[in-house]
């Protein structure tokens, strides 16, 4: 690319080039906002809207943002890797920007005057004397019905109004006075409720059904049947919940798949068959002679994505059309699912998004669509409403998949790391509707005529990993060579949950830094450094350090500090933090310190609230989380079997921003998953002088270390 080349247009704009799928002006004096994105509660709405009114010169409350959907937004895949604002929100900065440009123009034109003469406030576009004109007034003469130029160029940072500053969240007030209902609260004329019958079993078959135990059931509109798929559609809610249970009693299953040994977790990994790749490899040669070689293992448990509320969708046919409403993060790959299970086009189909509760990835949301649009076509021309119950949510949406890692370092005479080996065997993060010629989708596997039970994948470095995300240490290392086996079977269904594989692989990394560092008789912060040119990355190190007055501040008895930091898939956010735990009864954290590095913050508020939400998160998945299975079943369908984090224990978190106004945005929404989870990790160690190196870090495992 020569100097004077336009760069290139982002992901999204790239995709759908045309400003109208994007933006509209309307004459009545507001901006409808159409982008492809979703809220699953991380803030992006307000971000975007920030962005729109900056470029256009207008007040906020002037946006009105439009949900996603198949027929009238862009197509940018789906809502995951922290890359809203990288995408989306440039694709929005670069649309408004030639948006403004173009009105400009068309307001020089009917004055007369160059355009660089021209003012706008608040849509009100001023010239010399009393000249004056808006979007408004423009807004029929102006057709954004073209396609964008990456010639037109973005204010200058310095130029902007909202960008760089915290703005309240524009969904708040709707949910907490209840205007803007989630897709659970959403009561539609004529609606009718179903349920779904799941085996006890994964991988269970229907071998019988006792129609006599299912005869007069109150309330019911009509029963499903495909295959082992067993449904029912009610009038209610409450007669939905009675009929299935009147169908679990009527039920027998055979078969199903054999579960992990889950008391050798790791064991079992490493024995099952898999796809073994070289993920990255630097340097040639063996260890010199004389150097020192440590190995260490780590282990990752099954995690459940846990959202508050389960998840829940809406579904309608009329003769060969089918409309969805979900919460699901990308409504196009839903939506080429569900023709693929259907057999129809997918222009036959539309997919619109409603907001649900927190999402944490590919959980139950895409797969209670499919059950709602299979009952739905049993009575036609009503809308069926199917919410699935707590254990479902627990028990049958994907999970974040368990890892095994083993790490050995070669030491020199004086402890510089001289080579680093990093093996990782896990199923893949990867299983996500609209990314096969087969669904993905949990209903597909139990029909008459069934689909292939998809098994994960992982996508390559270049698009962010899968089990390999951040296997690539951050560090100066001379020689590395890092491995995966990406297991072929796949009895505890797996796929993408926040921060993938980066979540074990930066716990697995930071501990096994500490290890060194503790067993050589230096210090973390200082160990670290020395192998660390990134100049961002020791930026936020050292930020970390210095709020939590590290090496200097007095440790209580009972209680201990740890350290960690990674860059979020060595491309996006830069994140350390110091965390303490009390070690007194079950460890607990009791403080957090985290610095954050992610280029140009938007709205510095939500990027504290992201930082904070993962790292509270993170905190539980390390102290409390792993998903509960015998060999026939899984085990944790309920609060009291897959406990979270309570309010109560919930730490302090100081975060800060190191300010780079100046450089691209980067996503914040899973930078402090790793982190928090090595950091507490060190922390347990420095208060007990014990190491723990399975999640969770409990009491019981604890003790077992020390033995």
């Amino acid at each position: 690319m020569s100097a004077t080349a336009p760069p290139a247009l982002p992901a999204g704009l790239r995709a759908t080039p045309r400003l109208d799928r994007w933006l509209g002006i309307s004459s009545e004096g507001h901006v409808t906002l159409s982008p492809g994105k979703v809220e699953i509660g991380q803030g992006i709405l307000t971000v975007l809207a920030q962005i729109c009114a900056d470029e256009l010169d207008i007040a906020i409350d002037r946006v009105r943002l439009v949900p996603a959907h198949t027929a009238l937004s862009p197509n940018e895949g789906v809502t995951s890797g922290s890359l809203s604002v990288s995408d989306c929100g440039m694709s929005v900065r670069q649309v408004a920007a030639q948006a403004r440009a173009l009105f400009l123009a068309e307001a020089a034109r009917q004055f007369s005057l160059d355009a660089a003469a021209l003012a706008v406030e608040d849509g009100v576009i001023s010239g010399p004397g009393n000249l004056a004109t808006s979007y408004w007034e423009l807004a029929d003469q102006v057709s954004l019905a073209r396609e964008a130029d990456p010639a037109v160029r973005a204010k200058a940072v310095a130029r902007r109004s909202l960008a760089g500053h915290s703005v309240e969240r524009i969904d708040i007030p709707g949910k907490v006075f209840g205007t803007r209902p989630f897709i659970h609260d959403l009561v539609l004329p004529g609606m009718l409720h179903g349920r779904v019958l799941r085996p006890p079993r994964p991988g269970a078959s229907l071998s019988a059904l006792d129609e006599g135990r299912l005869a007069d059931i109150p309330g019911l509109v009509s029963l499903v049947r495909d295959g082992s798929f067993v449904g029912v559609v009610c009038e209610t809610e409450e007669q939905a919940e009675a009929a299935l249970s009147r169908h679990a009693a009527a039920a027998q299953w055979s078969g199903g798949f054999d579960l992990p040994d889950a008391h050798d977790l790791a064991g079992w990994l490493k024995r099952q068959p898999a796809d073994a790749s070289v993920v990255d490899l630097r340097g040639e040669g063996a260890a010199p002679p004389g150097a020192r070689s440590l190995t260490r293992s780590y282990v990752k448990p099954y995690l459940a994505h846990a959202s508050i509320a389960p998840s829940c969708a809406i579904a309608t046919w009329t003769g060969d059309d089918l409309h969805v409403l979900s919460h699901s993060q990308g409504v196009f790959n839903l939506r080429a699912d569900l023709a693929l299970v259907f057999g129809v086009p997918v222009d036959r189909i539309e997919v619109g998004h409603a907001e649900g509760a927190g999402c944490y990835g590919h959980n139950g949301a895409d797969d209670v669509a499919l059950d709602a649009a299979l009952l739905a076509r049993a009575v036609e021309g009503r809308r069926v409403r199917v919410r699935w119950s707590r254990a479902d949510e627990l028990a049958c949406a994907p999970f974040g998949a368990a890892m095994a890692i083993e790490i050995a370092a070669d030491l020199s005479a004086n402890g510089d790391i001289l080579g680093w080996r990093h093996e990782i065997w896990s199923n893949g993060y990867v299983a996500r509707p609209g990314r096969a010629e087969t669904p993905a989708l949990l209903a597909a596997f139990d029909l008459a005529q069934p689909f292939p039970r998809y098994i994960a994948q992982d996508p390559g470095l270049a698009t962010g990993g899968g089990a390999q995300r951040n296997a690539v240490p951050i560090y100066d290392f001379p020689r590395w060579h890092i491995a995966k086996n990406r297991l072929l079977t796949m009895p505890l269904r797996t796929s993408s949950m926040r921060a993938l594989g980066a979540f074990g692989n930066v716990f697995a990394i930071e501990s096994f830094m500490d290890e060194i560092a503790h067993e050589l008789g230096e210090d973390a912060l200082a160990y670290r450094l020395r192998h660390l040119a990134d100049e961002r990355a020791r930026c936020v190190l050292e930020r970390a350090a210095a709020m939590a007055d590290w090496g200097s501040a007095t440790i209580p008895d009972g209680r201990g500090r740890g350290l960690a930091m990674a860059r979020y898939k060595n491309s996006g956010a830069y994140c350390a933090v110091v965390a303490e735990v009390d070690v007194e009864a079950e460890p607990r954290a009791t403080q957090l310190w985290i610095a954050v590095d992610v280029g140009e913050a938007i709205n510095p508020d939500g990027v504290v609230n992201q930082i904070e939400g993962g790292a509270i998160q993170a905190t539980s998945w390390t102290l409390k989380e792993a998903v509960g299975f015998s060999r026939d079943e899984v085990t944790s369908g309920s609060w009291e079997s897959y406990p979270i984090l309570r309010f109560s224990e919930v730490p302090a978190a100081r975060v800060e921003i190191v300010p780079r106004p100046e450089l691209p945005p980067l996503g914040a929404g899973e930078a402090a998953q790793g982190p928090v989870a090595a950091a507490l990790a060190n922390a347990v160690h420095a208060a007990l002088g014990v190491r723990v190196r399975q999640m969770p870090i409990t009491r019981d495992r604890i003790i077992a270390a020390m033995e």
